[in-house]
């Protein structure tokens, strides 16, 4: 009797895919994926503890980044200005790098209101980051 493959759900993505990027991202400390739609961190894996009030402002800092009230408007004046009536972002990735770490956010093409968000430490390789982020966040287009 053959056995039928199950498509995993999209919680079950959403899990391999924080725990991908935690592999694979050189110098990772912590990755997560935020549902922006909702203003929620779906999920998200760390090396070090910390305070639930700070993995709760993550999803609103990762909204205010990327569609923030100023950002909206801008990415409408240049919509309008291009033509431009798609309902895609223009922010697709951002880099933010603090006293001691560097934090990538990138926006999935095919849901564009999930962001997977990256923190590595600052000594990393800006480059092979973007590369590895790039590549399994294109494997697992949820």
């Amino acid at each position: 009797m053959a056995t039928k493959r199950m498509t995993p759900g999209f919680s079950d993505q959403v899990m391999g895919l924080v725990k991908s990027l935690r592999t694979d991202a050189p110098d990772c400390v912590a990755a997560g994926v935020v549902d922006m739609s909702t203003g929620m961190l779906l999920s998200y894996e760390t090396v070090d503890n910390h305070p639930p009030e700070v993995l709760d402002l993550l999803a609103g800092a990762t909204l205010d980044l990327f569609q923030g009230r100023t950002v909206v408007m801008i990415e409408d004046v240049f919509k309008e200005r291009r033509g431009v009536s798609s309902d895609n972002h223009f922010f697709q990735e951002i880099l933010v790098n603090s006293e001691n770490l560097t934090h990538l956010f990138v926006r999935l093409s095919e849901q564009q209101d999930v962001v997977a968000v990256v923190v590595c430490r600052k000594s990393v390789n800006v480059g092979m980051l973007f590369a590895q982020v790039r590549r399994v966040v294109r494997e697992y287009s949820l």
